[in-house]
C-alpha cells in the first residue's frame, strides 16, 4: 500500500505529493487525512496523507517507507482535503498552507479530568475508622472521613484544598479499602465565562438554556415568514441553494436565520453560524443558546488550545448541532452539515490576510456544495459581488425593506461639516450639535455610543480646512505617510516630500489623522465630567473576556458612553441607546484600497440611530 503526502513545509518549490511506501504495522492508522512523519531529504519531516493507492507511481527503488503515523495527530476528513484543494486551487496557496487552515484544531489536548474521593464502605465501617483516627490524633484523616460520613463524596479540589488534607492520607485511606478517587473526564465548557453557565455545563443562564425551559421563537412577521417558507420548502425538497438576505437594520434577520435553522435541527443536520467579530459572540450566543440549549457552541480563536479541541470533538461526535464562531468556524468537523450561515457577509473580516487569502464566502459555498448542504447571506448593505450573483441568478435574493418590530422608525441622520466647525472656532471632533444631543441623553438617563471609524487608516494626510487629501499621481490612492516625513504610495512605489502646506487651499491645517479611542474617551469626560464612559478597542479587549464584560456592563447600564472602533456597532441591541456618533465619517474613504467608497457605505448605512460628524461633504 502507498501513501500520496503532502510535506508540512509552506513553499512554492515543494508544493506536490510524495510517495511513500506503508509498513504492515501502519496499515490500520496510515488512513486519509492521517499526519505522519517521513523521511526527507537527509533527515525526517511531518506531513498528511492526502491520497492512498495500491499502485506505486514512481520506481520502487525511491520509495521510502513511512516512519510513523503521529500518534495525538488530528487526521484530516476526506471533505476536508477536497476544500483544502478548493483553497489551494483559487486562492493561490501552498497545499500546506490550506491544510493547516482547514484543520484548525492539529493536536489532541488531554481532556480535563474530575476527581472525586467517595466511601468506599458503608457508613458504619467508615464510623469505626473515624473513631480509630481521633483515638489515634490523626487529625487530617478525621476531617476527610467526618466529612465523608456526612455527605458521602467530596470533590478532590475540596479535599487537597478546604479541607487540607494531602494526597498521601487519600491513597493511605485507599490502601485501606475505606475511600476510592473516581475519574471523570468532562469537556472544557467555553460557554462558562461568556454566559455564566456552570464549568460542569449543565445549567443554563438565570436558570435558562436546559432542554425544558427552552424559549420559543417569536412568531415571524408577513415578510419574515415569506423568507422561511421558501427556504423551508426548498431544504423539505432536498434542493439546496445560496440565499442573499438583505434586509435593513433592525429587519429581523437573526429571527429568519433561527427559525430556518431549527427545521435543519429538526431533520438532523447541523448549522455552522458565522459571525464577522468576536465581539458579537456574546450576544448572539445568548440567543442561539436561550433558543437551542447546550447543543450550541463556539469556536474562535480567544479560546484556549483544550477547549477548541473539546469543542471540535463534541462536534465530530454529533454531541453538538450548531457552531458559531468566526471566519475559522467555517472549518468545524460536522460530519451532517445541513446549512451555513454568514451574517453581515459584507463584512471585510470574512477575509483572510494571513495565507493562504482566502474568502470565507467562496469556502463556505464550496463546502456546502460538498456537504449537500444550504447557504444563507445576511446583510443590510450586500457586498457587490454578492449581489450580483442574486442579479443574475446565482443566489436567490430576499428583501426585508422594514424594520421588524412595530412602529420602530428609521434613524434620523444629521451630518456635520467639521470645516465650517473649524471656521467658527471648534477645533474639537467633537461637533456642537453632538455635544448637545449628548449633553440631552446624559440628562435624561439615554446611553450614547461614539464610534471612531478609522477603519483601514493608514496615516493618510488630509487638509483640516478644505478637506484635500494628498493623493497619488498614479494610482489616486490616498498615499500613506512615514516617520521621516516622506508620503508613500503603497501601490505603486510613488514618493513625495510631506508639503507644510495645503497644496489646494494654502491652509497651515494639513497633518495626518491622529485622533484614537483613547482621546475619544478623554474629550468625552473634558467635556462631560460625570459621565460613566466605557472604552471598547485593541487596548481594552486584550483578556479572553474582555468583550463580554464591557458589553455586558454597557447593556446592564453601568455607563453613559461606549466608545469604540467598528467593533461596537455590528450587531448589538441596546435598548437605552437613543444616540450613535460616528467621528471623522468619511475617514474610511482614504484608506488607500480601491474597495475604499463600499467598505465605508458597509460600515456606515446599517448603524441605527445616527449623528455623523465628518470633515467633507462626501458622505450624505
Amino acid at each position: 500500500m502507498y501513501a500520496d503526502v503532502i510535506v508540512d513545509i509552506s513553499s512554492g518549490q515543494l508544493d506536490k505529493t510524495y510517495q511513500y511506501s506503508i509498513p504492515e504495522p501502519l496499515l490500520v492508522v496510515a488512513v486519509m487525512g492521517a499526519p505522519v512523519v517521513i523521511p526527507f531529504g537527509h533527515g525526517k519531516r511531518e506531513g498528511y496523507i492526502v491520497g492512498l493507492s495500491e499502485e506505486p507511481k514512481i520506481a520502487l527503488e525511491r520509495i521510502r517507507p513511512i516512519i510513523a503515523v503521529k500518534e495525538n495527530g488530528q487526521v484530516i476528513e476526506s471533505q476536508m482535503i477536497a476544500l483544502a484543494y478548493f483553497i489551494r486551487e483559487n486562492f493561490g496557496a501552498t497545499m500546506n498552507d490550506a491544510l493547516h487552515t482547514v484543520l484548525p484544531v492539529k493536536q489532541a489536548v488531554r481532556r480535563v479530568e474530575k476527581k472525586t474521593v467517595v466511601l468506599a464502605v458503608g457508613k458504619d465501617v467508615a464510623g469505626d475508622a473515624l473513631a480509630a483516627a481521633v483515638r489515634r490524633g490523626y487529625v487530617a484523616k478525621e476531617r476527610l472521613l467526618r466529612r465523608l460520613v456526612a455527605d458521602g463524596c467530596v470533590a478532590w479540589e475540596a479535599v487537597t484544598g478546604k479541607l487540607a488534607v494531602s494526597s498521601s492520607t487519600v491513597q493511605a485511606l485507599v490502601r485501606e479499602g475505606i475511600v476510592k478517587v473516581c475519574v471523570q473526564e468532562s469537556y472544557r465548557n467555553p460557554l462558562a465565562g461568556l454566559l455564566g453557565l456552570k464549568e460542569d455545563g449543565g445549567e443554563g443562564l438565570a436558570g435558562e438554556g436546559k432542554q425544558k425551559d427552552i424559549l420559543p421563537l417569536p412568531p415571524l412577521n408577513a415578510s419574515q415568514q415569506k423568507i422561511h417558507d421558501r427556504i423551508a420548502a426548498d431544504l423539505a425538497a432536498g434542493i439546496h441553494k445560496t440565499y442573499l438576505v438583505h434586509g435593513v437594520t433592525g429587519s429581523g434577520k437573526t429571527e429568519v436565520y433561527l427559525s430556518v435553522i431549527e427545521e435543519v435541527v429538526r431533520a438532523g443536520r447541523q448549522v455552522i453560524m458565522l459571525i464577522p467579530e468576536i465581539a458579537l459572540t456574546y450576544q448572539t450566543l445568548l440567543r442561539f443558546y436561550r433558543r437551542f440549549g447546550d447543543r450550541v457552541s463556539v469556536l474562535n480563536s480567544r479560546m484556549s488550545a483544550g477547549e477548541r479541541y473539546d469543542q471540535s470533538l463534541r462536534a465530530k461526535n454529533g454531541e453538538i448541532d450548531i457552531m458559531v464562531g468566526p471566519r475559522s468556524a467555517l472549518f468545524t468537523p460536522f460530519e451532517r452539515l445541513g446549512l451555513i450561515i454568514l451574517d453581515e457577509e459584507h463584512e471585510a473580516s470574512y477575509k483572510s490576510e494571513m495565507p493562504p487569502k482566502y474568502h470565507a464566502r467562496e469556502v463556505a459555498i464550496e463546502r456546502a456544495r460538498l456537504s449537500d448542504a444550504s447557504v444563507i447571506l445576511g446583510s443590510a448593505t450586500p457586498s457587490l459581488r454578492a449581489y450580483e450573483s442574486a442579479m443574475r441568478g446565482e443566489f436567490t435574493l430576499f428583501t426585508l425593506k422594514e424594520r421588524a418590530v412595530p412602529g420602530a422608525r428609521m434613524p434620523v441622520v444629521t451630518v456635520v461639516d467639521l470645516r465650517e466647525e473649524l471656521a467658527a472656532g471648534n477645533r474639537m471632533i467633537f461637533s456642537r450639535a453632538l455635544q448637545e444631543k449628548m449633553g440631552k441623553r446624559l440628562a435624561s438617563g439615554q446611553q450614547t455610543m461614539l464610534f471612531l471609524n478609522r477603519r483601514g487608516y493608514a496615516g493618510f494626510v488630509s487638509c483640516r480646512s478644505c478637506g484635500h487629501v494628498m493623493k497619488c499621481p498614479h494610482c489616486d490612492i490616498s498615499m500613506t505617510e512615514h516617520d521621516n516625513g516622506t508620503l508613500v504610495c503603497h501601490y505603486c512605489g510613488e514618493r513625495q516630500k510631506k508639503p507644510a502646506t495645503c497644496p489646494s487651499c494654502g491652509s497651515k491645517y494639513i497633518a495626518g489623522f491622529g485622533t484614537g479611542t483613547q482621546k475619544i474617551e478623554e474629550g468625552v469626560r473634558k467635556i462631560f465630567p460625570g459621565a460613566r464612559v466605557l472604552r471598547m478597542d485593541a487596548d481594552t479587549t486584550k483578556k479572553k473576556e474582555s468583550y463580554t464584560e464591557i458589553l455586558s456592563s454597557f447593556s446592564r447600564g453601568e455607563a453613559d458612553v461606549l466608545v469604540g472602533t467598528q467593533m461596537i456597532v455590528k450587531g448589538h441591541d441596546f435598548p437605552n441607546v437613543t444616540l450613535v456618533g460616528i467621528l471623522a465619517a468619511d475617514l474610511s474613504l482614504n484608506s488607500g484600497d480601491y474597495q475604499a467608497a463600499e467598505d465605508t457605505f458597509e460600515q456606515l448605512a446599517p448603524v441605527t440611530d445616527t449623528h455623523m460628524t465628518m470633515p467633507t461633504k462626501s458622505i450624505v
